[in-house]
């Protein structure tokens, strides 16, 4: 993939953080997939500082494919867990731009979080940091890296039923 000869400016990564979550918390599902590389993942260390997701234990390590079939258990009939529906709300910090490496086509950003789900009368609260891995493709930005490190990461998690 060439690299981008100019730089997003920082007010469009920054955008691009947050419509990402509003896509998540609006469940236009097929929209949040089409922001991603063809090469993307999709992270969840288990531990704190864990240096990679291919060749350590995750709570989920997974690539558009895998992505695919999460999208399409959600929006199933036959997702039983999803009867009667979940619902999220993603409440964002401002995103800061970590790096930007115009030569090498890479910007990243991290994002404390907070983030809700329920349904009926269940709430789950999760805190962390997101760090996405951006990069243009034809001049729109995209995700190569979506890492979630979770604040408890460490803990007996509950089902999480929806995308962090």
């Amino acid at each position: 993939m060439p690299a981008s000869d100019t730089r997003p400016s920082e007010a469009a990564l920054v955008d691009f953080v947050y419509r990402e979550a509003r896509l998540l918390d609006e469940k236009r599902l097929d929209e949040w997939y089409n922001l991603f590389t063809e090469d993307a993942r999709y992270w969840m260390p288990l531990t704190r500082g864990q240096p990679e997701g291919e060749t350590h234990t995750s709570l989920f390590y997974e690539d558009k494919l895998l992505l695919r079939v999460r999208i399409e258990r959600l929006s199933s009939p036959s997702a039983f867990s999803q009867q009667p529906p979940s619902f999220c709300q993603h409440i964002l910090q401002k995103p800061a731009v970590e790096e930007a490496d115009v030569a090498a086509n890479q910007f990243v950003m991290r994002t404390p979080f907070m983030y809700a789900e329920s349904q009926l009368d269940r709430q789950l609260l999760l805190a962390g940091v997101f760090w996405h891995r951006l990069v243009t493709v034809e001049g729109t930005l995209r995700i190569r890296l979506k890492k979630i490190e979770l604040l408890n990461c460490d803990a007996a998690l509950p089902s999480i039923q929806l995308l962090l």
